[in-house]
């Protein structure tokens, strides 16, 4: 589902400097590094002289930009180009001009998810589930959805007529674009049976709210607070408890993430940065302005990150917060966005890391064994690939902005068989019994320990692994059945006969001068296999120093 481009917002949490260059080295560094460049200079001016086609080159400066950030290893850090500037700043801010409206593609034809709370679309009558077959005339078959996007976005006060198909009748609907916002705080549901504004509590028998952040645009934090005090006025004017949902939010903004841990925190660090160029700095709670101590839940997930795991780490380490669910995603790291001096486009690189209270690094690098935010000791509960499918579609349907009211649920049993959400049903059965009992407790979650998190992911990259293999074996299996129709004396890939068992044997590598490096034991059969791909030949008998035997016996 799209959003008109703006739900994608960019996973990172960016500290955006957009409109003001950063000069980041002095003329002295300046002049040593020259001596870097010219080899750079030399292959692009033989290139431009000699190369047999004429080459493009924004396309070549572009690569070559892109060569020096992909060998960082680092997928956070990007270059926009100037051209794809006024997307990146969309996707950053939540905000964009267009008709308001979340639109998917169904059998080869855009269609209306839903249209957005008091949208352009919504005014003019667009519907969820309308095809949109022609956009100003023009047939939408066969486009992709960001085709259909371009289309409909443009300038403020200006108009667009889209086609729609709807119980087989086809209608013209013209829609003024206007400023649109992405809506990051959402209930559970839709009141008055899906056409009216968001539901927030969930349990009328004991005043519990559910809310749902999405992700961390400008305002949000404004937003909600102003969700929790309407909960807690269809509350009565107080609120029992509030479970937050954080699951499936990529993140956002940092200043958001702090003001809404401030929201629920009197004082105490929420999050340091720490950056090799940056001096150490704490973002820290205060008293004035924070909500009433209410019991609260936390839920996140795998797809929870940056921002989500600043608020949820924050929440837990501080002792706010029950957290339920499953380990987060670990993206801890800041991207500061820098406009590069020539005006060429825009740097989002990695700059620091975020740490937790706790003085957890959150940030998940290929060696880590710890990383994001865990579940509170006993509260880890995952979710099943069925178990999510089902509550994605359910959450789909009750987000829905009908123009036609539905059935209106009207008590928690009824809500929560509707939402099908495990995780969320087990929060609400937690809260209920803190409320019942004065003290929190996992009831109704299987027993687990806190390394069970860890045991999840080692779960899922064991079965990608298998899956690796899998593949592989079948391209072997390819490989020795065209092997028997390819006649041919030698194989480069093949390094020893198959029937030779190394296993129990050792390796040896020396380096350039003969001298022994290291001996290692094979362990498996599978030692060919790695080597293919490494950097190996094989040798003659005569080039082995010492040959077969004595000191150079291999």
């Amino acid at each position: 589902m799209q959003n008109l481009r703006a739900n994608a917002l960019v996973a990172t949490l960016a500290v955006a400097v957009l409109g003001s260059a950063v000069a980041v080295t002095t003329n002295a560094t300046r002049s040593t590094d020259y001596g870097f460049y010219d080899p750079i200079v030399d292959v692009h001016t033989m290139i431009e002289h000699l190369y047999v086609e004429e080459p493009t080159d924004n396309e070549i400066q572009l690569g070559a930009i892109n060569g020096m950030l992909e060998n960082l290893n680092d997928p956070y850090t990007t270059f926009i180009p100037a051209d794809l500037e006024r997307d990146f700043d969309k996707d950053m801010r939540g905000e964009y001009v267009g008709i308001g409206a979340e639109v998917i593609l169904r059998d080869g034809w855009l269609t209306i998810a839903s249209p957005m709370d008091d949208s352009p679309a919504w005014k003019a009558g667009v519907m969820a589930d309308d095809k949109v077959v022609k956009i100003d005339g023009e047939s939408t078959w066969g486009y992709t959805i960001n085709d259909s996007i371009d289309k409909l976005l443009g300038e403020p006060n200006t108009n667009v007529t889209i086609t729609v198909e709807r119980n087989g009748v086809e209608q013209d609907i013209t829609i003024t674009r206007d400023h649109i916002k992405v809506q990051a705080v959402k209930g559970f549901m839709r009141s008055d049976g899906g056409e009216g504004p968001w539901r927030y509590i969930i349990d009328d028998s004991t005043n519990i709210a559910y809310i749902r952040l999405t992700q961390f645009i400008p305002g949000c934090a404004q937003e909600l607070k102003e969700a929790i005090e309407t909960a807690t006025a269809n509350a009565g004017g107080e609120l029992e408890g509030l479970i937050l949902d954080l699951r499936y939010n990529p993140g956002g903004l940092l200043n958001e993430a702090v003001e809404i841990a401030d929201l629920f925190l009197e004082d105490g660090v929420i999050v340091t940065t720490k950056g090799r160029a940056h001096e150490d700095r704490s973002e820290s709670a205060s008293k004035n302005g924070t909500l009433p101590h209410f019991p609260m839940i936390t839920l996140i997930n795998g797809n929870s990150a940056s921002a989500s795991e600043i608020l949820s780490g924050a929440l837990a380490d501080h002792g706010r917060s029950i957290i339920i669910g499953a380990r987060s995603f670990g993206k801890g790291s800041v991207q500061t966005v820098r406009p590069l001096e020539s005006g060429a486009g825009t740097l989002k690189m990695t700059e620091q890391y975020y740490y937790l209270p706790s003085g957890r690094l959150l940030h998940r690098r290929d060696d880590s064994t710890v990383w994001g935010v865990d579940p509170t000791p006993g509260y880890y509960l995952s979710m099943t690939d069925q178990e999510r499918i089902n509550m994605l579609n359910a959450r789909r349907e009750n987000e829905i902005l009908h123009k036609v009211e539905g059935p209106e649920l009207t008590n928690r049993d009824e809500i929560l068989e509707a939402l099908d959400d495990v995780q969320l049903t087990a929060g609400v059965n937690v809260l209920n019994n803190r409320l019942a009992t004065g003290e929190f407790a996992p009831v109704g979650i299987e027993s687990n320990q806190p390394d069970d998190a860890a045991f999840e992911e080692l779960v899922a990259l064991r079965l990608q692994e298998e899956r690796i293999l899998r593949q592989l074996e079948r391209i072997n299996r390819r490989v020795t059945a065209i092997e028997s129709v390819v006649n041919s004396d030698e194989d480069p890939l093949d390094l020893w006969d198959d029937d030779r068992q190394v296993a129990g044997g050792q390796l040896i590598v020396k380096d350039a001068d003969g001298n022994l490096v290291t001996t290692l034991e094979i362990t498996g059969p599978n030692l060919e296999r790695w080597l293919i791909d490494a950097d190996v030949k094989i040798l003659d008998n005569d080039d082995i120093e010492g040959g077969l035997n004595g000191e150079g016996e291999q």
